[in-house]
């Protein structure tokens, strides 16, 4: 980008994903550029988390942006870009990780979103180093039903709220919470074998 003209976009920054939308919607390719270097580390942790770590998370997301750049156009400027541009993210990993696992049935939906306990890394029981301890949950996370491990991920490893979360997911935030209820039931389940201390 060229630094001779910082008012490209209006008085507003143009690092303001208001001020870059408005200017991707004109047709400014440059703008849409700067929306996905912004956004691009997220996206990508998001589908990694999702999806696993590899060449599938990176094809969902330059999927996520060919898809938003097509979409921009119809973007309302009363929403936040970035719960936008995750709910296109997190729809396309749900279908990638569907068709790898056609005809999955789902566990019924059910329990309140209390009790959920970290691992104590003091207690007498830690059996395994932390680095063996991640690898482990990984496989967990990445065993849980599709819409479990999503509700998961946006909640415990993105930080996001539910009101946000169902925002972007476009489900009622008490399912979200019940979602993510029987994700964290499943784990504890899935690392029984680990000791009472990991759940």
């Amino acid at each position: 980008m060229t630094t001779d003209s910082p008012d490209k976009w209006g008085r507003e920054s143009f690092n303001e994903d208001t001020a870059l939308v408005r200017a991707s919607q004109r047709g400014d390719r440059e703008a849409f550029g700067l929306l996905v270097a912004r956004h691009a580390a997220a996206v990508l942790g998001v589908a990694s988390r999702i999806v696993g770590p590899g060449a599938d998370a990176e094809d969902i997301a330059q999927e996520t942006f060919v898809a938003a750049h097509r979409a921009i156009g119809g973007f309302k400027l009363d929403a936040k870009f970035s719960t936008w541009l995750y709910r296109i993210a997190v729809n396309k990993c749900t279908d990638a990780l569907r068709a790898r696992r056609p005809g999955h049935v789902s566990i019924d939906e059910t329990g309140e979103d209390e009790g959920w306990a970290g691992v104590d890394e003091e207690t007498p029981h830690w059996a395994l180093e932390q680095a063996a301890l991640a690898g482990e949950l990984d496989r967990a996370v990445a065993a849980l039903p599709v819409i479990y491990r999503e509700a998961f991920v946006l909640r415990h490893v993105e930080g996001l709220g539910y009101d946000e979360m169902a925002e972007m997911v476009g489900v009622h935030r008490d399912t979200l919470k019940m979602r993510v209820y029987k994700a964290r039931t499943l784990l504890c389940q899935a690392l029984a074998h680990l000791g009472a201390a990991y759940r």
